[in-house]
């Protein structure tokens, strides 16, 4: 049991790093420094899509691990 819930992590895990990954607009050192032009836009689509389904990915990564960390 313990084993099929830790491949489940690794699966959800790396999806959640693809997932995020696949977020990054203007990438690059110098965004992530603050030197990036940000301005507020609406997500719309395909990127609004991506978005929940990072959140929902997320919410598994962590209800996964606290069922790892009680059983």
């Amino acid at each position: 049991m313990k084993e099929i819930i830790l491949i489940v992590q690794v699966v959800v895990s790396i999806l959640l790093m693809i997932l995020i990954l696949a977020q990054n607009k203007d990438g690059g050192l110098s965004a992530v420094m603050g030197g990036g032009q940000s301005f507020q836009s609406v997500k719309r689509g395909a990127e609004k899509v991506i978005y929940r389904a990072t959140i929902f990915i997320a919410f598994l990564f962590m209800a996964n691990a606290l069922l790892i960390a009680f059983v």
